[in-house]
């Protein structure tokens, strides 16, 4: 039986774009958009420069941008997506569910409730988890108000270990819960990678063959903890490895770490925000990618990172952690804010063989193929529960 699905996400995601292709080829898939982002938002959202993804996030499956009414349309608030048309949609399209990408936004909302008033199964995919740090006022609402959002919908698709206990701590139940995994398109990273010459990227960074290069992919913000990586650094540096760090992304950490590398004659190189089809050949030239972060959902660089190849070390509190890293296989766990530890674990790591069969075959487990595989068991197993 081929599905007719609906899928209401915020804003064209370079993430999600993969997906939406895969679902299309094993469905009948309509994805409807609440809010066309530009490139000035994408450099408040925290990039540090304006900019348009230079990788396609249309084409491949059939999609809509609806009518957003807000005042001040906006991703990153309550009510900067507004979409009283979804409710027309869902009433016509005659799909066979409706998948929401979150609770966040008002026009979730009015998805969930078309969806209760014309009797179509609605689910729900999203990456929190509990480690992400939360004021005790808030804490309080979301164990008073959650369990209530979590049995509005039929289904919840996880992302991952600490996603599902997230959802569970809440009050899913086992018959709701389907492992649709945190995804990039693990097989478009490989093969791009496969096609650079390593050493010739590493020879224009300025690096000598034995230079270890650890790499930082994101916005360089606070909460990612930058400034413990530069200082792990120079722990590695007093044991004998020339370590240079190199960093993609921009943001309002850049001068500190600028200098907090000089007063700690760390060797640094900064290449700035890079576009999704230059991060192939950064990845694969990189020995390791590190990621310290004191909060992060998940940490989809992780993913693109080993898609390429290449071993990671990352925080505790990154919610990737339990999935992605297998000890000595894919990478190093470390204790967030342990600066000796971080050092510990980017010793450990610089170990790790590049492109084992072992790495390969972890990352292949959050494949777009298998992400799309668990969103379709989950609309098979609603539609047996409601056509018995």
């Amino acid at each position: 039986m081929v599905f007719k699905l609906a899928i209401l996400a915020s804003h064209p995601i370079q993430y999600q774009a993969p997906l939406f292709r895969e679902l299309a080829h094993q469905c009948d898939l309509h994805v409807f958009f609440a809010h066309k982002q530009t490139a000035q938002a994408q450099a408040a959202a925290g990039f540090g420069v304006a900019f348009e993804w230079d990788t396609d996030l249309l084409s491949g499956y059939t999609h809509t941008f609806l009518h957003n009414v807000a005042k001040q349309p906006d991703t990153g608030v309550f009510f900067g997506c507004d979409t009283p048309g979804i409710a027309d949609e869902i009433k016509s399209g005659g799909f066979d569910a409706v998948l929401v990408m979150g609770w966040h936004l008002k026009c979730f909302w009015q998805a969930i409730r078309a969806c209760h008033r014309y009797g179509l199964p609605v689910m729900v995919r999203g990456d929190s988890q509990l480690g992400t740090p939360r004021g005790w006022l808030k804490q309080a609402v979301k164990k008073v108000l959650y369990p209530w959002v979590i049995g509005q919908f039929d289904a919840c698709l996880y992302v991952g270990q600490r996603n599902r206990e997230y959802l569970q701590h809440y009050g899913a139940r086992p018959d709701q819960l389907f492992f649709a995994p945190h995804c990039v398109d693990t097989l478009a990273f490989s093969e791009a990678a496969a096609l650079v010459n390593r050493n010739d990227v590493r020879a224009g960074w300025g690096l000598q063959p034995q230079d270890k290069a650890i790499l930082f992919a994101g916005k360089l913000t606070a909460v990612k903890r930058p400034g413990d990586l530069v200082r792990a650094a120079a722990h590695l540096c007093q044991l004998g490895p020339r370590v240079v760090l190199v960093w993609v992304g921009d943001g309002p950490q850049r001068h500190f770490l600028q200098e907090l590398g000089k007063s700690l004659s760390v060797q640094m190189l900064f290449l700035g925000f890079c576009n999704q089809s230059q991060l192939p050949s950064i990845y694969g030239a990189a020995d390791l990618l590190a990621l310290p972060s004191e909060s992060e959902t998940w940490g989809l660089v992780v993913n693109e990172a080993m898609a390429c190849g290449t071993p990671c070390v990352v925080s505790d509190a990154c919610g990737c952690a339990p999935d992605m890293i297998v000890p000595a296989v894919s990478g190093v766990v470390f204790e967030m804010g342990n600066v000796s530890a971080l050092a510990d674990a980017l010793t450990k790591a610089l170990f790790i063989s590049r492109e084992s069969v072992e790495l390969k075959a972890q990352i292949a487990l959050y494949s777009v193929a298998a992400t799309a595989a668990g969103v379709l068991a989950a609309v098979a197993a609603l539609q047996a529960k409601n056509h018995p």
